[in-house]
C-alpha cells in the first residue's frame, strides 16, 4: 500500500504545503501568503494553514489513491516553535487529519532536515535576520541567534541594510570619509535628496524592517565592486555568522559536522556567502538536498518511523 506524507512550511513570507510519496516526490501542493501567527494572529494562521492543507489533499490523484494513506504530517511555522506551540500546531493539523501522526517542529528544523536529508548537522541562515541551528548524533538540538533586529541578527539582511545607513550618516558627519561611495549608493537606492532624509525614512510607522532587509543588496553590490566600506561591513557580518555556527558546534560537541546554508543571502553567490564559506573552510556554497517544505514531510517520515520503533 502506498504511503504519503504531508509537509507544511510556514516560513516568514509564504506558506507551502506538499504531499509527497515515500521517496519524497511531490504529488500535490498548495501555497498561501504568510502564516506567521506572530504577524497575523493564531486564528488567521490556523485558518490559512487548514485552507492550504485542504486544497493539497483535494488533488484528484489523492482522491482516487491516497486520501486515506497519509502516514504522517510534519509542520514547521515561523513564530510558532514547537517548544512553546506544540499543542497549537497539533490542533491545527488534527482538525483536518484527526487520526494521522503529527510531527510538530519549527521552521529552522524542517529547513535543516531538508537541507541535509536527515535530522542532523548544522544550518546557518541569513535572510531578514540570522540564526544557526544544529542537531547532533544523539538528537540533541541547539540554536544561536534569532533574537530579532533590535537585539542581534548580525549578518542578516536588516543588519546589512542598517549598516549601509550607518555608513551614510557617519560619512555625512565627517567621521568616515572613506564611506563616500557607499553613502552615495545608499542615497541613490533610497531616493534621498539629502542624508537627513534617512530619519523620516527609518523612523516611520510601521518600521520598514523587511524593506530595509531588501536593501541589503546595495551593500553586497558595493562590496562586489570593491568598495572598502562595504567590504568591511560584509566581513563583520561573515564573522558574526561564523561565530553563531561555531557556537552551535561547540554547544553540541560536534566534530566536523555537515553545514548547510539557508536564506536568500547565503544560498546565492555573493560576497557574504563567499566570505562565510572561506571562514568555515567550505569549498563551495552548500546546496540543500530538499527545500524546507520537503524537509517537513521527511521529518514526519523519520519521526513516525522512530515512534514505531519505540
Amino acid at each position: 500500500m502506498a504511503r504519503y506524507y504531508v509537509g507544511i512550511d510556514g516560513g516568514g513570507s509564504n506558506l507551502r504545503v506538499v504531499v509527497v510519496d515515500d521517496d519524497m516526490h511531490v504529488v500535490a501542493q498548495a501555497a498561501r501568503g504568510t502564516a506567521n501567527p506572530s504577524v497575523i494572529g493564531r486564528d488567521a494562521s490556523a485558518a490559512l494553514i487548514q485552507e492550504a492543507l485542504r486544497e493539497a489533499l483535494a488533488a484528484p490523484f489523492l482522491q482516487s489513491d491516497g486520501a486515506n494513506n497519509i502516514a504522517g504530517v510534519g509542520i514547521g511555522v515561523a513564530g510558532a516553535s514547537a517548544v512553546y506551540a506544540e499543542t497549537w500546531l497539533r490542533g491545527v493539523v488534527a482538525a483536518i487529519l484527526p487520526d494521522v501522526f503529527i510531527a510538530p517542529s519549527m521552521d529552522n528544523e524542517i529547513a535543516l532536515v531538508g537541507a541535509h536529508g536527515a535530522r542532523r548537522g548544522v544550518l546557518v541562515l541569513a535572510g531578514t535576520g540570522s540564526i544557526a541551528y544544529g542537531i547532533n548524533a544523539a538528537g540533541e538540538s541547539a540554536q544561536s541567534g534569532g533574537w530579532g533586529y533590535l537585539l542581534g541578527d548580525e549578518g542578516g539582511g536588516y543588519w546589512l541594510g542598517l549598516e549601509g545607513l550607518r555608513a551614510l550618516i557617519r560619512w555625512s558627519d565627517g567621521m568616515q570619509p572613506e564611506a563616500e561611495a557607499l553613502a552615495q549608493r545608499v542615497v541613490r537606492r533610497l531616493s534621498f535628496k539629502e542624508p537627513s532624509d534617512v530619519i523620516g525614512w527609518l523612523y516611520r510607522q510601521p518600521p520598514p524592517t523587511r524593506e530595509l532587509a531588501q536593501h541589503a543588496g546595495m551593500v553586497l553590490d558595493a562590496a562586489a565592486d570593491g568598495d572598502p566600506a562595504a567590504q568591511e561591513i560584509v566581513a563583520r557580518g561573515a564573522d558574526a555568522l561564523t561565530a553563531l555556527t561555531q557556537a552551535i558546534i561547540s554547544r553540541l560537541h560536534m566534530t566536523e559536522p555537515q553545514i548547510a546554508f539557508a536564506g536568500g543571502l547565503l544560498t546565492s553567490d555573493n560576497p557574504l556567502s563567499r566570505a562565510l564559506c572561506t571562514r568555515l573552510k567550505l569549498d563551495a556554497i552548500p546546496q540543500a538536498i530538499y527545500p524546507p517544505v520537503i524537509g517537513a514531510a521527511l521529518l514526519a517520515k523519520l519521526s513516525a518511523a522512530q515512534a514505531n520503533q519505540d
